[in-house]
């Protein structure tokens, strides 16, 4: 690692932040073109919603060499990428039909319901579910990358706090 500089850290912030960020955008950018997220899908952006501002406030610190904050940053960013994929396989499960996803998306109903109530909420409720996948990309559902991208910032994250503050 004698190699690596401190620039090494910040060029790794920069590129978690453009990823997290590009991720971002292209669901929101998805959705715009009615792509509507389901509650799961909704939960996975969590993590760029943090990620985002925590690796861009991260580069700043690194570039004003803060740097036993920046690396324990930089393992805030692993756990919180780690724990997306983690929910990205879970619902990647869903999808694949391996286990049950919440009730709230996955079209269970519970008990008789009245008939009135019923055709209401149908008229007024869209449910997106968790179980379908309504794009696929190369093969790929949108929680399938989540997957790929969130444990690739992970490792990212993970790898730049061994590197020289």
């Amino acid at each position: 690692m004698s190699s690596l500089s401190p620039n090494s850290r910040l060029n790794s912030l920069n590129v978690i932040a453009a990823i997290a960020l590009a991720t971002i955008a292209g669901a929101w950018v998805f959705q715009a073109y009615g792509i509507a997220p389901c509650e799961l899908c909704l939960k996975q952006r969590y993590a760029y919603y943090a990620g985002v501002p925590l690796a861009g406030l991260l580069a700043f610190m690194q570039a004003r060499r803060r740097g036993s904050l920046v690396a324990a940053g930089l393992a805030a960013l692993a756990l919180i990428f780690t724990a997306n994929a983690i929910l990205g396989i879970y619902h990647s499960g869903v999808e694949a039909a391996l286990w049950a996803g919440p009730e709230g998306c996955t079209g269970v109903i519970k008990g008789s319901p009245n008939v009135a109530d019923l055709l209401k909420e149908i008229e007024t409720i869209k449910v997106v579910r968790c179980d379908e996948v309504q794009l696929r990309i190369l093969k790929l559902s949108l929680a399938n990358w989540n997957v790929l991208i969130s444990a690739g910032l992970a490792a990212l994250a993970g790898r730049a706090t061994r590197f020289p503050a």
